[in-house]
C-alpha cells in the first residue's frame, strides 16, 4: 500500500530532488526502511545506524507526530500523508531592550 512521504528541501537533493515519493509499508518503521533502502542518502538522516528514528528528526502522519503515537510501530494505510521533518533546535537569545 502507498502511502506519500513528504520531504523537506534538505533531504530532497538525496531523493532525485523529488518534493514526495511513494513508498509501501504497513507501519512507519517499514516505510522509513523502505525509504531509506531507495535512497540510501537519507539513512543518516532518517534512521540511526541501528534502525531507531533519528532524534533530530520529527515523523508525522497526517499532521500526527509518531513519538506520541507508537514511533516506528505507527500503523499506517493507503492515502496517509507522512511528513519528514528536521527538529529545529534553539533558544532564547539576547534580547533587545530599550
Amino acid at each position: 500500500m502507498p502511502v506519500d512521504v513528504r520531504l523537506p528541501t534538505v533531504l530532497r537533493s538525496q531523493a532525485g530532488g523529488q518534493a514526495s515519493v511513494p513508498v509501501d509499508g504497513n507501519t512507519i518503521g517499514d516505510v522509513l526502511r523502505t525509504l531509506v533502502g531507495e535512497h540510501p542518502g537519507l539513512k543518516g538522516q532518517v534512521l540511526t545506524n541501528d534502525g531507531a528514528l533519528h532524534k533530530f528528526v520529527n515523523v508525522y502522519v497526517n499532521d500526527d507526530d509518531v513519538r506520541y503515537l507508537q514511533s516506528l510501530d505507527t500503523p499506517v494505510k493507503d492515502g496517509d500523508e507522512i511528513s519528514i521533518l528536521p527538529a529545529v533546535a534553539g533558544g532564547m537569545g539576547a534580547t533587545a531592550e530599550g
